[in-house]
Formats: C-alpha cells, sequence, structure tokens
C-alpha cells in the first residue's frame, strides 16, 4: 500500500467519524471540539494528498522561473 492509498484510507475513516459525530454536535463542548478536530485534521490529510500528487519536476521549474506579480490592470485587459 502506497502513501496515497493510505491517505485516501484515513481521509474516508475522518469522513465516517465526522459524519457519526455530526449528529451529536451541539448535544455536548466535547463533541463539538472533537468534531472540529476531525475536520482539521481531515483538512491537513487533504493538503498531505495534494502534495503528494504535485510533479516534483514542475515545482522544481517553478522554484526558478521568475514570478511575475499581477497587477490589478492585468484583469481589464481583453
Amino acid at each position: 500500500m502506497n502513501n496515497k492509498q493510505i491517505i485516501l484510507k484515513r481521509i474516508k475513516q475522518k469522513e465516517l467519524q465526522i459524519k457519526k459525530l455530526h449528529l451529536h454536535q451541539s448535544s455536548s463542548e466535547v463533541c463539538n471540539q472533537l468534531y472540529n478536530t476531525l475536520i482539521l485534521e481531515k483538512a491537513i490529510l487533504k493538503k498531505e494528498l495534494q502534495e503528494l500528487e504535485k510533479n516534483p519536476i514542475v515545482e522544481a521549474v517553478k522554484k526558478v522561473m521568475p514570478r511575475r506579480e499581477k497587477l490589478i490592470c492585468d484583469y481589464f485587459k481583453g
């Protein structure tokens, strides 16, 4: 099992826990804190998945190439 599959499995587990806890979310402060923690953990896992899917060659080129700042007038060209 590779890292991507492990992260996807963990995301699904978090989603299941969130669904179960959503029913009891307003019942106590502890449930609210746990619900918020699960949401944050799921977001972190999704970010890790995005990082894994990035192409390392493209990322290296992006670091080398100068980045031109967008000006407000760039949005009105047409």
